[in-house]
């Protein structure tokens, strides 16, 4: 039996944010677990030292939704598990949240097994939702295996036919089969007839370039979905999670729920946040096609005051790494396929426009990007906390370098950023993953295959 690592490390000197606050400490790591937190901390001749002066110390980064290695069974990234998980680790990530897909004919456990064959590469830890697509009735049994399997929660969706789309009465059905488990469903929110037949009168209209697609999904489609689901949910006496919010009032309506007693939660995204449906009208809008697409102006300044008032609990990537050519091979929003890579990028550009901006707290920041997933997911405090017998996942952030963002020096495949040129304040300095440097000074240290999986429990008292 392999014995655990005795290894120590000390992360000195840096200010250690939470979501509680901030604190000037140092960080004994002995193994892969924080050992001590304080001053003054014990070290041997072999301990690994870490300068964290001027820089702050965080936990490290959860990406709740990402979709490395992605097979829709009509696109395929170009990336593997090795390379999406790199470049999360680069970025300060050091775990995400993926999906095992549920193809035609397969059972549950079938597909969880394929995903984590794939996922074997990975250099970070990693979760899975799993989106179940092939579950007719009489078979809701089968996600008792999901617990088993500690893939605890669920992805369902409203819009994507005939692939991922589910009806009204199969989401309600699936919905209370979940909340007798206590699975976590979470929900892509688009109206897909509206989507539809949006999309088929711009096809007639001729209207299919790239400069066209925030327009085949309007704002309604979401709107109208999450109202709708929020409602199945609370019928079903299910805990639910809105997916990836580009408007300020899906999130109004997820607050609204969960106010009135209802287990909602919810997500939104950098490319929400940072970009708007101007660029469609720009050069390169082949950049920005991606479900749901970008919005107004007005939408994007709304839903940062939604961000600031703490009414969404998280902010995800949705990370696609398509390639450049593979989003240049046909000037029809129909035909390209929709996502953008962001896995590197999240945290600088969340600490750049949201706490060095002074939209948010830096303690906010780590609710957002660490804390409040790992309580979502079932990963606290194993995962999000700087705690004494938590895992060392940690992340050092020297908020004094100046740059701009480059495709050139990130580390997925895609070839561009739809961030091209935004000036970023800080860098990640180190990237700690259960122990041990992964990132530092801007050299990747990992190794392929030292990712593990990470099972969850249900949720107790969901509902």
């Amino acid at each position: 039996m392999k014995q655990p690592s005795t290894a120590t490390l000390l992360i000195r000197d840096g200010a250690l944010v939470t979501a509680h606050g901030l604190l000037d400490a140092d960080i004994l790591v002995q193994g892969e677990h924080i050992k001590a937190i304080g001053h003054q901390l014990p070290e041997s001749h072999d301990t690994q030292i870490v300068d964290a002066a001027g820089c702050f110390v965080l936990p490290g980064v959860i990406d709740g939704h990402t979709h490395i290695q992605l097979d829709t069974g009509v696109y395929s990234t170009r990336d593997d598990w090795f390379v999406g998980t790199r470049a999360a680790a680069c970025g300060g990530v050091t775990s995400v949240i993926d999906f095992a897909t549920q193809y035609a004919g397969q059972t549950l456990r079938e597909a969880i097994a394929a995903r984590l064959k794939e996922m074997e590469q990975a250099t970070i830890d990693y979760a899975l939702h799993v989106m179940v697509t092939d579950l007719p009735p009489g078979r809701e049994d089968e996600l008792a295996d999901l617990v088993d399997l500690g893939a605890t929660s669920v992805k369902l969706y409203t819009t994507y036919r005939p692939t991922y789309y589910a009806d009204d009465a199969t989401i309600l059905r699936l919905l209370k089969a979940c909340a007798s488990l206590g699975l976590l469903p979470l929900v892509h929110c688009e109206n897909d007839d509206l989507v539809t037949a949006r999309t088929e009168a711009l096809v007639r209209e001729g209207k299919t370039g790239w400069r066209y697609h925030g327009c085949s999904r309007p704002v309604l489609a979401e709107q109208e979905a999450v109202q709708r689901m929020l409602f199945l949910a609370e019928a079903a006496e299910s805990p639910i999670h809105i997916c990836h919010c580009s408007s300020p009032g899906s999130v109004v309506l997820v607050a609204e729920a969960r106010d009135s007693g209802q287990f909602a939660t919810c997500e939104t995204c950098p490319q929400y946040l940072l970009l708007d449906n101007g660029v469609y009208e720009g050069p390169g809008p082949w950049r920005y096609v991606l479900q749901p697409p970008l919005r107004d102006p007005e939408e994007t300044d709304w839903l940062w005051a939604m961000v600031e008032g703490g009414m969404v609990d998280s902010i995800v990537t949705d990370h696609c790494d398509y390639t450049q050519a593979q989003k240049l091979a046909r000037d029809d929003f129909t035909q390209t396929p929709g996502g953008l890579p962001g896995l590197e990028t999240l945290l600088p550009l969340m600490y750049t426009f949201g706490a060095a901006s002074g939209r948010v707290t830096l303690p906010d920041l780590v609710g957002l990007l660490s804390t409040t997933p790992a309580r979502v997911w079932g990963l606290w405090p194993r995962k999000g906390a700087l705690h004494p017998g938590s895992d060392a996942d940690i992340v050092v952030y020297d908020p004094a370098p100046e740059g701009v963002i480059s495709a050139e020096a990130l580390h997925h495949v895609a070839g561009y950023t739809p961030y091209e040129g935004m000036p970023v304040q800080g860098r990640v300095k180190a990237t700690v993953s259960r122990g041990q440097i992964i990132y530092l000074e801007g050299r990747f240290m990992g190794r392929e295959g030292r990712g593990r999986y990470l099972a969850r429990d249900p949720l107790v008292g969901a509902t």
